[in-house]
């Protein structure tokens, strides 16, 4: 009787007021992550900015550095990390502190081993790069950034977890602080590093390295004067919740690993697509037009992409909450809400990439031809964003709901089975050129937003509910009402414990 009462709550239409509650509570969690996103993008470029001073031979290594280090190392490191993410969400939703905190550490370990190979291989760019017939002086500035930011792996190992874990907890707004705060020191030091002690490259490297320690450092810092000693974070609340022995050390392990890895294909197969997208324009009739142009697009898309990221990171910890917390139907309304919102600030980058498109492309160049090729190629980018927005949204309700494999098999199906046959088709055999190529990202995203959406429409709520509780163990009858964990800067983390 009380399932079936549940499940009619589940499917029951929601009201006015239920929409703009959850809308507030989606805005508050999201605007801070979504500031962060542009924080972080005006950090890259500022990198591009400097490299482009020091010459046309660092712009190119460091280009070449910079996509390496992104396809081998910090997608890999992200992905994995977020194997986390349904782990600590659903955690917080029951109020299990005790698994939240062991998660956190077990992920750290996690990045930390895996980072060695990633470290090595970095180091050993040169040979591997020469092997391929790459411009040896190229290679040369490549090889000397990837060495100087090998460090960077491990303050990414930290900070991927870290931010995770106050996400899930609903701390955004002192991550968007520290972030802030680091990249603001990032430009003196850059200038610093690169121009004054005239270190080039390896200042550019450098700079990178301490940005992210600093904001590393800023983050532990808060999290140590915001801590009550008294009740600490990895305290159970009652004693019915899951408890994690030592008899259950492999358990946890195969449970982290089963989400990680599958959350690190993911990212990967859509993030490396970008990459050999870049890779098959070098092979086209004008390659230096298509490269130049390469760029642009990329750097519009990773703009276009920091508001719906946020979207996905909001819809993932309020999904995981509420599951966590043992209702369905709030996780059911607040992924109709975020759907319903990426449709909406999808526009937003269409409109750039339409009205706007001739204004921004005169920020990145004036070269005829590529401002020519950039100008045919933004519309069909623009389209691209009506459907990455609504699908990179619904990945962020996957991740909530614990299916990153799901994620990583319509990624793999929509980018390499749908997207590339096309991309190649009509840009080698039909004569389109760069133009073919952005067809093929238009018919992938397309097809990930279809499957994605119709997986989503056919959700069982209360199973994922049940599923939560198998992880992460039942929710604490004395959770918030409303809000699992409120966030209150400078104060307490949680209000209202009676025990």
């Amino acid at each position: 009787m009380e399932k079936k009462k549940v499940a009619e709550q589940t499917e029951k239409s929601p009201t006015m007021p239920e929409v703009m509650e959850e809308f507030k509570k989606m805005t508050d969690k999201g605007f801070p992550i979504f500031a962060m996103g542009l924080v972080g993008y005006l950090r890259n470029m500022i990198l591009v900015v400097c490299m482009g001073k020091l010459g046309s031979l660092e712009l190119a290594g460091g280009a070449v550095a910079i996509g390496f280090t992104n396809i081998t190392g910090y997608s890999v490191l992200s992905g994995l990390a977020m194997g986390m993410e349904p782990l600590c969400s659903q955690a917080f939703g029951s109020r299990n502190f005790n698994f939240a905190s062991l998660i956190l550490r077990r992920t750290i370990i996690l990045l930390l081993l895996a980072s060695v190979p990633i470290g090595l291989l970095w180091i050993n760019l040169k040979p591997l790069m020469l092997s391929l017939q790459q411009d040896p002086q190229v290679v040369e500035t490549a090889a000397l950034y990837c060495q100087f930011a090998v460090p960077d792996l491990i303050a990414n190992s930290l900070l991927h977890p870290l931010r995770i874990y106050l996400r899930s907890k609903g701390t955004t707004w002192p991550l968007l602080w520290c972030t802030s705060l680091a990249v603001i020191l990032h430009l003196p030091i850059t200038v610093f590093l690169t121009f004054i002690l005239q270190l080039g490259i390896r200042g550019i490297a450098i700079s990178t390295v301490l940005s992210n320690f600093n904001t590393l450092l800023f983050l532990l810092t808060y999290m140590f004067y915001t801590r009550v000693t008294s009740e600490p974070l990895s305290k159970p609340l009652v004693p019915e919740l899951k408890q994690l022995s030592s008899t259950s050390f492999g358990e946890d392990w195969r449970m982290l690993l089963r989400l990680a890895l599958p959350s690190c294909l993911a990212v990967c197969l859509e993030w490396w697509w970008y990459e050999i997208m870049t890779l098959l324009a070098g092979y086209l009739d004008k390659p230096r037009v298509a490269l130049a142009t390469s760029a642009i697009v990329i750097q519009t898309t990773s703009l276009m992409y920091t508001l719906p990221s946020a979207l996905s990171a909001s819809i993932s910890t309020r999904v995981g909450n509420e599951l966590g917390a043992g209702r369905p139907a709030k996780a059911r309304l607040a992924t109709l809400v975020a759907v319903g919102l990426s449709f909406v600030t999808s526009i937003f980058g269409f409109l750039l990439t339409t009205v706007g498109r001739e204004v921004w492309t005169r920020v990145f160049t004036t070269d005829t031809e590529v401002l020519q090729l950039t100008l045919a190629i933004l519309p069909v980018i623009g389209l691209c964003e009506l459907a990455n927005c609504p699908q990179t949204t619904c990945c962020g309700v996957l991740r909530g709901t614990a299916r990153p494999g799901t994620a990583a098999s319509i990624n793999f199906y929509s980018f390499y089975l749908m997207g590339t046959p096309v991309a190649i088709a009509l840009a080698f055999v039909w004569r389109l050129g760069f133009l073919g190529l952005c067809y093929g990202l238009l018919a992938a995203q397309v097809a990930c937003m279809v499957s994605i959406l119709t997986v989503i429409s056919k959700t069982d709520w209360e199973k994922e509910s049940l599923n939560a509780k198998d992880l992460v163990g039942e929710s604490c009858e004395y959770a918030y009402p409303d809000e699992i964990i409120k966030c209150e800067e400078g104060k307490r983390f949680l209000e209202g414990d009676s025990g």
